[in-house]
């Protein structure tokens, strides 16, 4: 265990390293987050394809446990400024999540073996089917009011289920009939900042 975190903190040193002071920010409070236990050990692991989930771990039902994100390269992640930049957006997705209602009590998904899906977000809840592309990691989801895809990586905890930003924001809008508060900017403001992000919800069983 000594080891396992000798070898994260000279990875987070690295990425402080790399970064100019621009793109790190608040880079004190940021690393204050990347080691809060939760956090160290999703964000190790912030990109796409990497750690991929097979259709028999999707199967069941999920809880909300923390923001999540990832960009699509690590090409991506490094230009926006490394793993301390996806602490920091976790942060942002934090607060917003928390204004907008969605806690571990209030937003879940059920993938069952017959291709029906449940989301609910914010306490508001959808109905569907889905396909899932098991080589690119994406989930098809088909609802009476839009079509969406969703793209799953493991991580410590379980799955993460992501969206392109402007979809998601679109799900939180639909779910939850938000489109009149001034809270659901943050989302677009975050698809503008960041090429190849994908935001959503860290879950677990």
């Amino acid at each position: 265990m000594k080891k396992l975190t000798v070898i994260v903190l000279a990875a987070l040193a690295v990425v402080m390293s790399s970064c100019d002071s621009k793109s790190l920010g608040g880079s004190s409070s940021a690393l204050g987050g990347i080691l809060n236990g939760a956090t160290v050990g999703n964000v190790l692991t912030s990109v796409l394809g990497i750690d991929k989930v097979s259709k028999s771990q999707l199967i069941g039902s999920w809880s909300y446990l923390q923001p999540g994100c990832a960009f699509t390269s690590k090409e991506l992640l490094a230009q926006a400024g490394g793993e301390v930049a996806a602490a920091q957006i976790k942060e942002k997705l934090a607060s917003y999540y928390a204004t907008v209602g969605i806690s571990s009590a209030s937003t879940s998904a059920v993938f069952s073996q017959d291709g029906k899906c449940t989301l609910t977000v914010a306490g508001k809840t959808i109905n569907g089917t889905y396909t899932y592309d098991e080589a690119n990691s994406r989930i098809t989801i088909k609802t009476l009011l839009l079509t969406l895809n969703c793209y799953t990586k493991r991580n410590v905890n379980g799955i993460a289920l992501l969206f392109e930003a402007k979809k998601l924001l679109t799900v939180i809008q639909t779910a939850s009939a938000l489109s009149g508060n001034k809270n659901v900017q943050t989302l677009g403001d975050l698809s503008k900042n960041y090429d190849g992000l994908r935001v959503g919800f860290d879950m677990k069983k």
